[in-house]
Parts: C-alpha cells; structure tokens; sequence
C-alpha cells in the first residue's frame, strides 16, 4: 500500500482527518508519515515535538504500520 491507498483506507474507515498527516509535519496530536533521505519514518506529534518515531526502508512498510498504528492509538480493532 501507498499513501494515496493508506489515505483512501482512512477515509473509507472513517479515521478523522485531524489525527493524521500523509505528508508530515508537526501538527499538535498527529501520526504523521514522512519520506526521508533514508526512507520512510512515522511519529507521533505533539506541541512540535515528535515522538516514538519508527524507520522503514519502504512507503508500503511504513503505511501498513501507520495504519496499524492509528487504529490502536483510536482503539478501532474492530473497523
């Protein structure tokens, strides 16, 4: 999976879009994803700081942990 099919599963589950950002960034109380000279990382934001920030090699690694990521951090097993 990609972003644009990470962000089309979002919206398909109903996930708020005020808890997520596909393109990075520092937004207070958001997963973010983000591409990196290294690769792909997904973190935690809140008040500009990240937290528990994860590195993957690939877009598809991280989207699919981004995923998992946010439905426990919403408590949504069970979409």
């Amino acid at each position: 999976m990609n972003r644009i099919e990470l962000k089309e599963l979002l919206i398909y589950e109903n996930i708020p879009s005020n808890s997520y950002s596909l393109d990075g960034g520092l937004l207070n109380d958001t997963l973010c994803i983000d591409k990196t000279k290294r690769g792909w990382i997904v973190y935690y934001t809140e008040r500009g700081v990240k937290y528990e920030e994860m590195g993957f090699p690939s877009e598809e690694d991280a989207c699919f942990y981004f995923y998992e990521r946010i439905k426990r951090m919403l408590g949504r097993y069970n979409l």
